[in-house]
């Protein structure tokens, strides 16, 4: 087969749906409003532990516009059905309304039913609750830890550790973040009979149809999710969390269908977040740099009803560097609690702050550039697994950065650059994260007048989904983008896996590129076997489609149009179904990323900002550079309030988070964000999947923190092991 034109991947193609989100007309959850339509509101518990003695709802439901206060007293037993193919976790995820004990401050108790919001709202706020309360165990410091750990050994790390020439030991922090995305989580439930339909804020549409059928005790297929835009999530929409089973069974008991927005003060609670962490690590080499240990002692919190054992958190101690000695204990720490979840970069950028803080510590230790220690430590493969890797430029993103960066005209010495009261600081990590990839599939039909429609159950929560698709297909189908319509979020459209971890554009682009290669290949069929058609008696594999015309290779004049063809031949449409799975691998495979901060800090005040970031990205083929900057610079500015800002605080004595909303829990602003840039080094990775894509949403985030903290210590030669470093922490 001649290879196809590619004329679209590649191209920094605005977003295809751009104008519907500027313009007002595209429809998230909370923007469904089908006939009849009543709202529901979540009454939160006020206490972090114990049991619920009495609810009093007289005066709410005296309120006009009451149709219902349900909770655990008043409300029927659901199954709450097995349900492992959902993201739930070991343990058993929370039951709304089937008992009386309360497990955090926040959980859901009560949910009010009227005919307006505000008349839910202010009769919500008139349930009286009565609890038998308990002290709130929620401070990772000062509890233990639960259950077996995970561990990994290589070698004998403390008799590698004992014989080290250059030993250190250090302690790393991380505060818990939440997403705080822009959209809330929203649910409109509507019943018929015992069908379900959920619009619903979600990254994977899956989720909620199969747990809203597990607790219900009804088949999945009566129930359909639809989610085309979702408004950022950063991983707290994969997971199915309890306010959606509120929602369906408040709409089932009053018989209307209903709508439940959780405010934001709810989403500290009511959804997950990226639990914090306590690292320990210790590290020997010799005097050159080269490691010869290192041990890893985490515990990270989980709620006490499910454990959270975050993925990934384990793998840059193993495989990042050479070190032919590692010791690795993953301890989960169970609190009185919400259950976290994945947040942007999860696990990878938990880990990355310790151990590329490490080795910024043992460059500065032993006089060594921190660029040239790392590439002292590259490993000719993956040391976990011994695979090789199936690409790995990471050597390149050192290069290029370093080069781009001007690291060469940086003075190694802390405290060494001024600029008035600011002290000036440089730092770099390096950052990496796993090529996922899940089966999936996707409907192509090509219709009569030269356009298509591709389909596929995926999401679109910010990477520009809805545009990449539509690139691959047009390439395919040989079609120009304005000719190809793609559409997502609805689980009437074939199957596809969650949208998160940076799997979305091998598994779903992969799918649609397979359907449209089909489709194709089924329009060039047709024409060589037509003797109406001038491609009559040309061999298949010498056709090719360029802007919506078959021609033959070497006589672009021999051809005709996909509309030409259907119509003579009388045909409404082209289909086709398009699926890929995923084969095993013999090799290692992940994304990589060098990130480099410059930072001022006010030798005075202890203000630190940033002043310029790089990253450089071996992230495969690159399908869109517009999209993939508006992922690299989104993630920079996340993991700058991951370093300097975001910290959900809790008051212990009640379990109560005291800054729950966006005056008091810090994210980067306009002013936070100054010169931010990205580069992609070229290559594909042709064994990770046909398009030839690594993953570049997750990667982005995983090495700013620490590359910040390397910079503030270059800096201020003061060592700041906890995250977010603070004004406090430098004076």
């Amino acid at each position: 087969m001649s290879p196809q034109p590619q004329a679209a991947v590649g191209a920094p193609l605005s977003r295809v749906d751009g104008r519907l989100k500027v313009t007002g007309q595209a429809k998230y959850a909370a923007d469904h409003k089908p006939e009849g339509v009543v709202h529901a509101v979540v009454v939160d518990s006020g206490i972090g532990r114990g049991r619920i003695t009495g609810i009093d709802t007289r005066a709410a439901q005296a309120q006009p516009g009451v149709l219902e206060v349900l909770h655990h007293g008043n409300a029927p037993t659901l199954p709450y059905g097995p349900n492992p193919g959902s993201l739930n976790l070991p343990g058993e995820r929370l039951r709304v309304f089937q008992d009386d004990r309360v497990r955090f401050h926040g959980q859901p108790v009560a949910v009010v039913v009227a005919t307006t919001l505000e008349a839910a709202q202010h009769a919500a706020s008139l349930v009286e609750i009565g609890y038998d309360t308990e002290r709130p165990t929620t401070d990772l410091a000062d509890a233990p830890a639960a259950g077996e750990p995970r561990t990994y050994t290589r070698g004998d790390a403390e008799a590698a550790l004992r014989e080290a020439p250059v030993r250190l030991e250090m302690t790393y922090r991380t505060a818990r973040n939440h997403h705080n995305a822009m959209e809330l989580h929203a649910t409109v439930a509507q019943w018929d009979g015992d069908r379900l339909t959920l619009w619903d804020k979600t990254q994977w549409v899956q989720s909620p149809r199969d747990e809203l059928a597990a607790n219900f005790g009804i088949p999945a297929g009566n129930i359909r999710v639809v989610s085309p835009f979702v408004g950022g999530a950063f991983g707290n929409a994969a997971r199915a969390w309890p306010h959606i089973t509120v929602a369906a069974l408040a709409a089932r008991e009053t018989g209307r269908p209903v709508k439940l927005v959780l405010t934001r003060r709810q989403l500290y609670s009511g959804v997950g977040y990226r639990p914090a962490y306590e690292y320990k690590v210790r590290l020997g080499s010799d005097s050159g740099g080269r490691l010869t240990a290192m041990t890893h002692d985490l515990r990270a919190e989980t709620s006490r009803y499910e454990t959270f054992a975050e993925r990934g958190v384990l793998a840059p101690g193993q495989m990042l560097y050479t070190t032919p000695n590692v010791s690795q204990t993953h301890r989960t720490v169970p609190l009185d609690v919400n259950t976290p979840t994945p947040m942007r970069g999860p696990g990878y950028s938990s880990a990355a702050f310790p151990v590329e803080c490490a080795l910024d510590e043992l460059a500065h230790e032993l006089g060594i550039d921190p660029i040239e220690l790392r590439r002292r430590n590259e490993p000719d493969n993956d040391q976990s697994s011994g695979r090789p890797f199936s690409t790995r430029r990471l050597g390149e993103c050192y290069t290029v950065g370093a080069r781009e960066f001007g690291w060469d005209r940086r003075d190694p010495r802390p405290r060494s650059t001024r600029d008035g009261d600011w002290l000036i600081g440089t730092g770099m990590a390096t950052a990496l994260y796993d090529t996922l990839r899940a089966p999936g599939q996707a409907s192509v039909r090509l219709d009569a007048d030269g356009t298509a429609l591709v389909e596929s159950s995926t999401s679109d929560m910010g990477p520009g989904t809805y545009t990449s698709m539509t690139q691959v297909a047009a390439d395919a189908l040989g079609l120009a983008v304005r000719d190809v319509t793609f559409r997502l979020g609805d689980t009437d459209m074939p199957t596809a896996p969650l949208h998160g971890g940076s799997l979305t554009m091998a598994s779903v682009g992969s799918t649609v590129q397979d359907g449209c290669d089909k489709l194709r290949q089924q329009a060039i069929e047709l024409a060589v076997g037509d003797e109406g058609s001038p491609l009559y008696g040309v061999a298949a594999e010498d056709v090719v489609v360029r802007g919506g015309r078959l021609h033959q290779t070497d006589n672009p004049a021999r051809g005709e149009t996909y509309k030409q063809l259907l119509t003579r031949n009388e045909r409404a449409y082209l289909e086709a179904l398009g699926s890929w799975t995923p084969g095993q691998s013999r090799s290692s495979m992940y994304a990589y990323g060098a990130v480099f901060a410059e930072v001022g800090v006010d030798a005075r005040l202890g203000l630190v900002r940033v002043r310029r970031m790089l990253g450089v990205f071996d992230a495969g083929r690159i399908v869109n550079p517009e999209l993939a900057d508006s992922q690299a610079i989104g993630a920079m500015v996340g993991g700058i309030g991951m370093a300097l800002l975001e910290h959900t605080v809790t008051d212990h004595r009640d379990g109560r988070i005291v800054n729950a909303n966006l005056a008091d829990y810090l994210v980067p602003v306009n002013a936070d964000v100054r010169d931010l840039k990205a580069i992609y080094v070229d290559g594909r990775d042709d064994e990770a999947d046909p398009l030839g894509v690594k993953g570049l949403g997750e990667v982005v985030l995983v090495g700013v923190a620490p590359a910040i903290a390397n910079a503030v210590f270059h800096a201020t030669g003061r060592r700041v092991r906890d995250l977010p470093i603070t004004t406090e922490s430098l004076l």
